[in-house]
């Protein structure tokens, strides 16, 4: 049987090579390489085609669920198994649009980790209590929170060029650094800059970095 092959990405090394640790210990499973922050795990991904994808939520440069998006449709065999501190309702909404097969708080990892690999290698799904009430329950329900649901609305008039774009911004890099990162020309950046200011009704970077926060773009 050949090895199952994972890839790991949280922005803390401690946090990363203590989950290697526990992966590696496992008969069979392999670490086939790390990441640090959202735009190297997609990278590495679509470089190593791994099996599973253990990643962290708020990784700068690319969020968990932008990277998540992205694996979804570049490596669709990879399984994405989120593993995070935070456990809010629009967040877990839009990781299970986004095409997570797994949720485990990483103050569980000890107890679940090495289950909801297992799970996930296996072609099943492995979520906390929470998550999985939220699938019974029928996730797609209107959310009761009015604010989350305002930003995801403006959220859905994005890109996906322009929600990494937000999430650059949002992490006070400027529009020379944001093209640096994306690869893009300056002029492009800023045009990007200015659409989403307009398509999200903001008007000063103060205002991107508090929407970013309320839509968990970014943590604050």
């Amino acid at each position: 049987m050949a090895a199952l092959r994972l890839l790991v990405a949280d922005d803390h090394e401690m946090v990363r090579k203590g989950l290697c640790a526990i992966l590696q210990q496992h008969p069979g499973w392999v670490v086939v390489s790390e990441a640090r922050d959202g735009r190297e795990a997609v990278e590495k991904a679509n470089a190593l085609k791994p099996d599973v994808v253990i990643m962290d939520i708020s990784m700068p440069l690319l969020n968990g669920v932008e990277a998540t998006r992205q694996l979804h449709k570049s490596v669709p065999q990879a399984k994405v198994l989120i593993l995070t501190m935070y456990e809010s309702d629009g967040l877990i909404r839009e990781l299970l649009d986004a095409g997570v097969r797994g949720y485990v708080l990483k103050s569980d990892a000890g107890a679940d980790l090495v289950r909801a690999v297992d799970a996930l290698s296996r072609n099943q799904t492995f979520f906390t209590s929470k998550v999985a009430k939220m699938v019974l329950d029928g996730y797609l329900k209107p959310t009761k929170n009015e604010a989350t649901e305002a930003a995801g609305s403006r959220a859905s008039r994005l890109t996906p060029r322009q929600r990494e774009v937000l999430q650059l911004l949002a992490e006070g890099k400027s529009s020379k650094e944001v093209a640096v990162a994306l690869g893009l020309s300056v002029k492009t950046a800023e045009t990007h800059r200015a659409n989403i200011m307009r398509r999200l009704d903001c008007h000063s970077v103060s205002e991107l970095v508090r929407y970013a926060i309320r839509s968990e773009v970014i943590q604050p």
